[in-house]
């Protein structure tokens, strides 16, 4: 499977759109979560997504720390619904911990993930760093990876 990794200025505008519509239609309408999914941060952002057949198949975001923050993050993972149970996701996790590693030199991986997901992510080497919350009436969880454990 081939990745395809840009920063915003190098997106195209339907590459964009795309992205956008992906993320709006699994993270807004089919989780049911009315929330502010174009969050500004998208500018700074690496992105990273495969296509299956001209349909964007898993898409994720490579967010850099806020100031004040120490860790880059990992956010926004999806796979489109057609794709999902194929192992998309983890090859796409291990992409973008790849490119955080080996392109960014970063020693820890911080991730936002939702709750029911906690053991998929805790199988690359996070682990949970805050209780359950609620994010947008969402079950989520803090979990931070140190590259070093990995």
């Amino acid at each position: 499977m081939e990745w395809v990794k840009k920063t915003f200025q190098e997106l195209t505008k339907g590459e964009l759109y795309t992205i956008l519509q992906k993320r709006v239609e699994i993270f807004v309408v089919e989780q049911e979560c009315p929330y502010p999914e174009v969050d500004g941060r998208d500018e700074e952002c690496l992105h990273i997504w495969s296509e299956i057949n001209g349909e964007m198949a898993a898409y994720c975001r490579i967010v850099p720390p806020l100031e004040g923050d120490d860790d880059y993050s990992i956010g926004r993972v999806l796979i489109a619904k057609p794709h999902r149970g194929r192992g998309i996701a983890r090859e796409m996790m291990n992409v973008a911990i790849d490119v955080l590693v080996q392109e960014y030199g970063v020693k820890t991986i911080a991730l936002h993930g939702q709750e029911h997901l906690r053991n998929f992510y805790g199988s690359f080497g996070f682990k949970e760093v805050t209780d359950v919350y609620l994010e947008d009436g969402i079950p989520h969880v803090d979990m931070l990876m140190v590259v070093a454990d990995r």
